[in-house]
């Protein structure tokens, strides 16, 4: 009997040690597969390529320097969230409508280009980033004109750049004021309109307009209490499978606030 018992123990052991050993492989494969799963998923992130799509003049967040090179907030924090998240990308410089087209089709991943976060857009399938810039819209007169609020509006026309936050903020006043608007596909036609009178105004972002007039020499004047209370700048997808790339940009903007360089961006264009 002792001897059977012994038999059995013995060969119950050398199963249960049998069984352990292909257990024990079988999770170190399981494991091997699951980094080999992660390194390719994370080599296959590193290895791709976001297409950015934003405007063509916008200054100072996006235009043409006098070395022929694009330049701007946008275009330098980009880089600099680029940089921190260790993620490339192509920027395509479209114009505002085209670019918002773009990522709409999936012709490209995100926007950046001074898009104000808003509900309306949010609504429409916009999925935006944190708030990377804080500005207000401001109407905008043609030097020695005699508008000086938007009571003086009335009956005239003001200028207005499409599906930008300074066109909803002249169609919000446009039935309380009197005027009509009129829009636009680009700022600098837009600023010309009001500067050959024919409008009596346009409606730009505050800091885009300042810097505007200040180095291009625009014969154009921001009036005093004709702005609108502001809203936040976000970086944009419209496609929930490019989440990633929002996830990043996030996490980058932090960081780039956290060391000083979102500083100086922000100084390197409005000194």
């Amino acid at each position: 009997m002792k001897k059977f018992l012994a038999l059995t123990l013995c060969t119950a052991l050398i199963a249960g040690l049998s069984l352990t050993g292909c257990a024990s492989k079988k999770t170190e494969e399981s494991s091997s597969k699951a980094a080999e799963t992660s390194k390719a998923s994370a080599s296959t992130t590193s290895d791709k390529t976001w297409i950015i799509a934003t405007d063509t003049v916008f200054k100072p967040f996006e235009y043409t320097n006098e070395k022929n090179e694009f330049v701007g907030i946008d275009v330098d924090l980009l880089a600099a969230v680029a940089e921190d998240q260790g993620f490339k990308y192509k920027l395509e410089s479209l114009g505002w409508d085209a670019a918002v087209a773009a990522v709409q089709a999936g012709q490209a991943d995100g926007l950046i280009a001074g898009a104000t976060i808003k509900q309306e857009r949010i609504d429409s399938g916009w999925i935006f980033s944190d708030g990377y810039y804080n500005a207000t819209q401001t109407f905008v007169v043609a030097e020695g004109s005699n508008i000086k609020s938007f009571e003086d509006l009335k009956g005239k026309n003001v200028a207005v750049k499409n599906g930008t936050a300074g066109a909803d903020f002249a169609n919000s006043l446009k039935d309380q004021y009197g005027f009509t608007v009129t829009v636009f596909e680009d700022s600098p036609t837009m600023y010309q309109d009001a500067i050959l009178g024919n409008s009596a105004a346009c409606v730009e972002d505050t800091p885009i307009m300042a810097v505007s007039i200040k180095e291009g020499g625009l014969k154009l004047t921001i009036p005093a209490g004709m702005e609108s209370e502001g809203a936040p700048y976000g970086f944009a997808i419209m496609n929930k499978d490019n989440q990633e790339l929002l996830d990043m940009f996030n996490a980058g903007l932090a960081n780039v606030k956290a060391s000083g360089k979102y500083d100086e961006i922000l100084n390197t264009y409005l000194k």
